[in-house]
């Protein structure tokens, strides 16, 4: 490692990425190319709250724009959890895809699709979640990691995003007692329809359900890194938020739909 280089750590998943002055370097892989031009699209279209993308290095790695700031999870989640916080980042996803609707992928566009998607109206991030929140100024509230971003849809995207920011979660640390008040604020601040509200409401289990079933499949596998975080619990945690999610879904409609 070269004496400027600044190992970054965070996520589950962060080896080999490193900062050096005011850019990131990054393995790159054969998705790479697609998710540069969709960086280009999204910068060019005016959504800035990603990082830039800068080319590949003399080492192979991709290299972004440093995004300055903290990513919130898990010490600084307080910021969203005022009302002004969530609907900040409802609208972030909004704008992001308002953003890549019009995003053409590269005819021989490769990416790196972990969880299949239902849909595929979008390119979507597939991970926008608190970890990958980056909050630096009062202006300078950025998504991060965009690696595993592939064909989705928006309310794919708008499950995931609840799951984490409002936060549906069964775990005591994280279950929010005002849950159903959260997830209606940032449905009416992204601006969600009646049939999407109808649509999203079993989306919530699936979505989570999901990230359970991928993790049990590539601990199977034997396939590193997600063979470790199963080992951790990680896809307990998915599998209790996904049952807490089916459990209440009359009283995610009720939320969504009254009034």
């Amino acid at each position: 490692m070269r004496e400027d280089e600044q190992p970054l750590s965070g996520g589950n998943v962060s080896d080999g990425v490193v900062r050096i002055g005011d850019t990131v370097r990054r393995p790159a892989g054969p998705w790479t190319p697609a998710v540069h031009a969709l960086l280009t699209h999204l910068h060019e279209a005016g959504f800035h709250a990603a990082p830039r993308p800068l080319g590949i290095d003399d080492q192979g790695r991709e290299v972004l724009t440093f995004v300055p700031g903290a990513v919130i999870w898990p010490d600084r989640f307080a910021l969203v959890e005022p009302t002004v916080g969530l609907v900040r980042v409802a609208r972030l996803v909004r704008d992001f895809h308002d953003a890549v609707k019009d995003f053409t992928p590269p005819p021989d566009a490769r990416w790196q699709v972990l969880v299949p998607a239902e849909g595929a109206d979008i390119i979507a991030h597939q991970d926008l979640a608190p970890w990958n929140l980056v909050v630096g100024g009062e202006e300078e509230w950025a998504f991060i990691d965009w690696d595993t971003a592939a064909p989705g849809s928006r309310l794919w995207d708008v499950a995931y995003a609840i799951r984490g920011f409002v936060p549906l979660s069964a775990h005591p640390d994280w279950r929010s007692p005002d849950a159903a008040a959260r997830l209606r604020l940032f449905a009416d601040a992204y601006g969600l329809d009646e049939t999407e509200r109808r649509t999203l409401v079993p989306m919530l289990g699936r979505r989570t359900r999901a990230m359970h079933d991928f993790l049990r499949d590539q601990s199977d596998r034997g396939h590193q890194p997600w063979a470790r975080l199963w080992a951790e619990g990680h896809g307990d945690a998915w599998r209790g938020d996904a049952e807490y999610m089916e459990e209440r879904q009359e009283r995610w409609k009720r939320a969504l739909l009254s009034g």
